[in-house]
């Protein structure tokens, strides 16, 4: 038995923010049904053909859903998504905003027929302020949260390779459901929950905001070096390979110096006696680090900074992830089915000894919505009149 067997999601999603939340809610056994526009469906699903002709972040975000397709301008539709949600546990949206509450799928419309429901709502800036109806989209949310001015070189900012905004709000309103199903738990009532993608990367920016607080300068962009702590980054070693490495204290860099260097004379060398002033000289720091390393491979270097217990990494790209041998060693690749045929997928994080993630299928578009009708309660006559109406 999974954690949330038993527990319907009905999420009116598209993108990445919602799209994530409720996938998560369907690796732990909720039943989610997704509701896509009739023909093309989530436009997230058009983003690229990379994985087997689908979209690489549709297949990410939508395994183990049911698809429903439905026109919400045509009353008939509408009235059975109404439906639909009062029999559901969740409703989650990450429409415009104000679009739910048009419809009438406003926690305040729904909550006094179904008292138990819980209903989040996913958007840029949240559901009041000066910044509501303005559009949110990830790169757009990275800047405004500050993301952008502690990310890149020097010379120019960065954003992050992922959707790092979309994903934040999509593992805040996975958490904050959870935490309204203990709650609905104890107290059998449903509650509200309104997340923004603004509040949800700030939250993540929490370093960089009390290291800069009451208007001190902010952490520099420092590529893919730390911007406070030295050495703390990517170094490259004599065969052109890329190692990463990270000092935290006095102990780790007089073992640097003596068993990765071979210079344990530097560790006394006045320009570089602590984190501050080794961060202050990093350039010259820098310049002894890469001809030490400048006549060993990248494997070498691995070796002596595995031997003097200094963490390390190497710098993988994608094939390296899918291919990595501690996931592998873990078990941590499955198999998901789509309409492409099986794909590889990641298990979630955290093994969980009581339960096993449910790792079902990606939907086709409208896969499931014949079938959901009928469970509504409607006859082949009515589904019929609502295919030639393309409301469904």
């Amino acid at each position: 038995m999974r954690p949330l067997d038993g527990i319907t999601v009905v999420s009116l999603e598209h993108a990445i923010a919602a799209p994530f939340c409720t996938r998560q809610l369907a690796d732990l056994g909720a039943r989610v049904i997704k509701v896509e526009r009739p023909g093309g469906g989530d436009f997230a699903r058009d983003y690229d053909q990379r994985t087997k002709g689908l979209a690489s972040h549709f297949v990410w975000v939508n395994r183990s859903k049911e698809s429903l397709t439905l026109d919400l301008k045509q009353p008939a539709a509408l009235a059975a998504l109404k439906q639909l949600v009062g029999r559901a546990d969740v409703l989650v949206q990450n429409l415009a905003p104000g679009a739910a509450a048009r419809m009438g799928l406003s926690y305040a419309e729904l909550s006094p027929q179904h008292p138990g429901l819980i209903v989040c709502d996913i958007s840029g800036y949240g559901g009041d302020g000066p910044y509501r109806d303005k559009k949110a989209y990830d790169l757009l949310i990275q800047s405004e949260a500050g993301f952008l001015s502690v990310t890149g070189t020097p010379e120019e900012p960065c954003k992050s390779g992922n959707s790092i905004a979309d994903i934040a709000a999509g593992m805040y309103a996975y958490t904050s459901v959870l935490a309204a199903l203990l709650q609905r738990g104890r107290t059998g009532r449903g509650s509200h929950i309104d997340v923004s993608m603004l509040e949800s990367l700030a939250e993540w920016m929490g370093f960089p905001l009390y290291y800069a607080y009451e208007g001190a300068p902010p952490p520099p962009r420092s590529a893919a070096s730390h911007a406070t702590i030295y050495p703390y980054g990517p170094f490259a070693a004599g065969d052109g390979g890329t190692v990463m490495l990270g000092l935290q204290n006095e102990r780790e860099w007089k073992l640097f110096c003596d068993k990765v260097l071979l210079q344990p004379a530097l560790a006394d060398d006045p320009r570089f006696s602590s984190n501050a002033r080794r961060n202050e000289h990093r350039e010259a720091l820098k310049a002894l680090i890469l001809e030490a390393f400048g006549g060993m491979t990248a494997a070498q270097v691995i070796a002596r900074l595995d031997e003097a217990g200094i963490a390390n990494a190497r710098m993988n790209g994608m094939a390296e992830v899918w291919a990595h041998p501690q996931l592998a060693a873990r078990g941590r690749l499955a198999r998901v089915d789509s309409p492409a045929g099986p794909l590889a997928a990641l298990l979630p994080p955290g093994v969980n000894s009581s339960f096993d993630y449910r790792m079902d299928a990606i939907p086709a578009v409208g896969q499931h919505t014949e079938a959901i009708l009928r469970e509504l309660g409607l006859g082949e006559a009515q589904i019929r009149t609502l295919q030639g109406s393309r409301a469904i």
